[in-house]
């Protein structure tokens, strides 16, 4: 195999909040990895703290790609300036909710949210609006959570 990207293509969008819980780093680069190898080019928006623990994990930017602050993706998205394929939030609080159901509301992007954290399952139940959601109970071990994103396979959606 030649390493090239199979059928999908397009844009993602990775909506990252306070990186309060440990695992947000790591599913990022781990989720970023996986749409780059099925030719999605992802875009990171995060918040200063977010953008930064990326960018210091990632120097040479083997896995990142473009980084932009997360309120001014929101308004270039709302001013329609620019959109994406699919959109990933990840959420481990209610302000992550928050953002999920704008991004719903302002982006044609497939809505796909990351609901991870001690207490997951009751942000799960605050979900209202049209999405694929992807959730465990997922800390400081990203595996719950990185399992639970293989089976969905978003990448190849």
């Amino acid at each position: 195999m030649s390493g090239e990207p199979t059928t999908p293509s397009g844009t993602a969008l990775l909506v990252l909040g306070c990186p309060q819980v440990p695992v947000q780093t790591s599913i990022a680069l781990y989720l970023i990895n996986r749409l780059k190898k099925s030719g999605v080019v992802p875009v990171v928006a995060g918040n200063k703290s977010a953008n930064t623990l990326l960018v210091i994990a990632d120097p040479d930017r083997h896995y990142l790609g473009e980084v932009i602050d997360l309120d001014r993706t929101v308004a270039l998205i709302s001013e329609k300036k620019r959109d994406f394929d699919r959109c990933f939030v990840f959420i481990h609080n209610d302000a992550g909710i928050s953002y999920a159901a704008t991004m719903g509301a302002i982006s044609k992007a497939k809505l796909f949210v990351l609901i991870y954290g001690e207490h997951y399952d009751d942000l799960v139940k605050q979900v209202d609006f049209p999405c694929t959601i992807i959730a465990a109970k997922a800390v400081h071990n990203p595996m719950p959570l990185k399992k639970a994103i293989d089976e969905v396979k978003p990448w190849a959606a």
